[in-house]
């Protein structure tokens, strides 16, 4: 143990010694971090307390969401699990230091897979924990009886996340003996990426929603068969939903059998890795530093012509430059499947609304379903810009150098990553407006509305993410993508979806305005007039400063750090 403390020994004191910590940032990340984690607690007690008014059939529902959190927890922890321990175990930068020292590679392992093990988990697991909180208050009959279960639910949740690391820390090993790392991490995202879309398709096609109505079911019987249907008893996450339904119901024995087959299998998966990773681990780090492909000198392929274009050369060449690396770097375009499968998700959500049914007549709603997917498209591009956008100045990594050298401004070269993003995300949003517009069957208003409105809203929204990731780069990162979960990050998403709820508040009132009028074939009065051109000149200022300035601030504060 004192040879993997010493080794864990850099990590503890680079946080202990860590001499730029921000008070904002900490006031910041805290404050936002507990408004979402008692969002999540309010929302799982108050769902609780609704299943419970509801009898016989409230507490199946319970323990079904409960196993379904579960579920998703593991998988979620699987995933994560994967691309850290490759990143930790054969990617990270001091490998070759660490493996010159007279120290077993069971040892440096088990260093590195601790370290995995704290990355991957932490914040699944903090953010699980008000769900298994809400759980323990419901149904605990006192005090005693809800710290103890709070107990077994937090063991649990920890065995589940350390039986995640181990198992994802096995097959990597395994799977780096036979593939190169540099190219199993491709492989990795991609089977990941894939992976989450097949069980968020079959999760969606499955339409949950039928369990809060038995009407959808021919009888009473199969609905609550298919409520009660259990899950596979050697899976891990049935040892653990059955351990705190058996803590949270009384039941002591249940609940020891099934915390000790869940501690039981995780002992075994820790001994098995150690062995695992005393006989490859070793030979798999060898083969990842002599992996590496030699440089080429490459060749015209037809990308850039110098003669033919109409931007300047040096512009040009950089246009050029970025679209190459882009499709070059298979982690970046393969997650466009992702991008694509979301957004078909997001599309027959709309597809299969039960309009008919709602109590407003549909005219209304379908034109007040239309206004608010102007929001909800918005923070789709937000959150698909903090993924690309967001770290494409980070993503130049230790070679920024060589765009400070070259013939090019700073502020070229932000522009120039301005417009590399703002053309394609502006094709999907608007593309994305008027297939929901589509399905909804709105106005020819709304739809004209929404198109003109998103034209000024993407500019803006991808500004703020070239700009800011420009005032925020992170550099020295082995991953620039995870620069999104920086504090930059996190203004960047907090601004936009400010900026994105300001836009839609401004505009509902005049619109609101316009469609009553068009509905009941009345006309405008002055006021009306007077109030539309205030509200959507104001958004057009708004729009100005939110696609200037971030640029200006960006590249002032990169200006001056390099």
């Amino acid at each position: 143990m004192g040879t993997i403390r010493t080794l864990l020994s850099p990590r503890i004191l680079s946080i202990r010694n860590k001499s730029d910590i921000n008070l904002l940032r900490i006031l910041v990340f805290g404050l936002l971090g507990i408004a979402f984690w008692g969002g999540l607690f309010g929302i799982s007690y108050r769902l609780l307390i609704y299943f419970q008014s509801i009898e016989e059939l409230g507490d199946i529902l319970a323990w079904k969401l409960l196993s379904m959190v579960l579920i998703i927890c593991f998988a979620l922890l699987i995933f994560s699990s994967l691309l850290t321990a490759l990143s930790k175990l054969y990617l990270s930068k001091d490998l070759q230091l660490v493996h010159s020292m007279p120290i077993s590679s069971y040892k440096i392992f088990t260093a590195r897979w601790i370290e995995t093990a704290l990355d991957s988990s932490w914040m699944i697991i903090v953010y699980t924990l008000p769900v298994l909180i809400a759980y323990g208050i419901v149904y605990s009959a006192g005090a005693a009886d809800f710290i103890y279960g709070l107990l077994v639910m937090g063991a649990a949740l920890v065995l589940l996340s350390l039986l995640a690391s181990l198992l994802s820390a096995i097959a990597v090993m395994m799977a780096v003996m036979a593939i190169p790392p540099g190219r199993i991490k491709t492989i990795f995202v991609f089977l990941g990426l894939l992976l989450f879309i097949l069980l968020y398709f079959a999760f969606r096609l499955i339409r949950p929603e039928r369990l809060v109505d038995p009407e959808a079911f021919s009888t009473v019987m199969i609905y609550l068969k298919l409520l009660e249907t259990p899950s596979s008893p050697f899976l891990p996450t049935t040892w653990a939903f059955n351990a705190i339904r058996a803590v949270l119901t009384k039941t002591l024995g249940a609940s020891l059998l099934n915390g000790g087959l869940l501690l039981f299998s995780t002992g075994v998966a820790i001994f098995v890795a150690i062995i695992i990773a005393d006989v490859v681990y070793f030979k798999g780090v060898s083969k990842s530093q002599t992996a590496r492909q030699p440089l080429r000198k490459p060749k015209d392929d037809g990308f850039y012509r110098p003669g033919r274009s109409i931007l300047p050369r040096p512009v040009a060449a950089y246009l050029a430059k970025e679209c190459k690396t882009f499709f070059r770097d298979q982690t970046q375009w393969s997650q466009i499947f992702l991008i694509l499968a979301l957004i078909v998700i997001y599309l027959y959500n709309f597809k299969v609304l039960p309009l008919e049914r709602a109590p407003i007549k549909t005219v209304y709603l379908q034109n007040l379903l239309s206004f608010l997917n102007m929001g909800l498209a918005a923070l789709v591009l937000t959150a698909i810009t903090a993924r690309f956008a967001f770290p494409a100045v980070s993503i130049e990594g230790e070679a920024f150098w060589i765009v400070r050298s070259s013939p090019i401004s700073l502020k070229s070269f932000l522009w120039i990553k301005f417009f590399i993003y703002l053309i394609p995300l502006l094709i999907l949003t608007e593309l994305l407006i008027v297939a929901t517009n589509l399905l909804l069957a709105v106005t020819p208003f709304m739809m004209a509305l929404s198109l003109a409105t998103i034209l000024f809203v993407v500019p803006a929204v991808v500004s703020l993410g070239i700009g800011l990731g420009a005032a925020f780069p992170d550099f020295n990162s082995e991953n620039p993508a995870q620069s999104v979960t920086s504090f930059g990050g996190l203004i960047f998403m907090f601004i936009s979806a400010g900026y994105i709820m300001a836009v839609v508040v401004i505009e509902a009132g005049p619109v609101y305005r316009v469609f009553m009028a068009g509905v009941l074939g009345n006309g405008l009065r002055a006021t009306d007039w007077l109030w539309i051109f205030v509200s959507f000149g104001s958004i057009l200022l708004l729009t100005a400063a939110a696609i200037f300035y971030p640029m200006k601030y960006g590249h002032d504060r990169l200006a001056r750090a390099s």
